[in-house]
């Protein structure tokens, strides 16, 4: 996971990606008990061409220049598989803006706020989202007036209220 980290850190710097943070069942595991998974999901932007659309492709073709390959919907960057997610709404822009600084091992990673992780599991809705965002609510230090202000902002209350029962 280190070595993917660095890689990730390179394709920022390099430009490949404008921004990444780690989200989904990898991101949760920085505020709570490991959660079971089977790729690291990152959320990126990217930079724009020149037509205005956005595409993984450059990023794709960067990796493979590296030696990594597809693997399904992943990359697989130094044995770890990795699925990139472009950053397609307003919550998913606001939660890489906000994501949080951090360190796995020595080697800098940034990872999306708990608050955030909560409101992307409300926004997706599946069943494995519901728990997550249980299990989040439950263990994690959410600041509750941020989640609030997050879950008012991207219109997810009544999923909040029906979730937390």
């Amino acid at each position: 996971m280190r070595r993917t980290l660095q890689v990730l850190n390179e394709l920022e710097e390099k430009g490949h990606l404008s921004r990444y943070a780690i989200g989904g069942a990898m991101g949760a595991t920085f505020y709570v008990e490991p959660l079971l998974t089977f790729d690291l999901d990152v959320f990126v932007v990217l930079p724009q061409t020149v037509g205005g659309l956005l595409s993984l492709a450059p990023l794709y073709e960067a990796l493979r220049a590296r030696g990594y390959s597809e693997e399904g919907e992943c990359v697989l960057i130094e044995g770890v598989p990795v699925q990139f997610l472009p950053a397609y709404n307003a919550l998913l822009e606001e939660a890489l803006a906000e994501a949080r600084e951090t360190t796995y091992e020595d080697t800098p990673a940034r990872v999306l706020r708990a608050e955030h992780l909560v409101a992307i599991c409300l926004q997706t809705g599946r069943d494995k989202d519901r728990e997550r965002a249980r299990i989040l609510h439950a263990q994690a230090k959410l600041d509750m007036n941020y989640l609030r202000g997050v879950i008012t902002r991207h219109q997810l209350e009544a999923r909040w209220n029906e979730w937390k029962g």
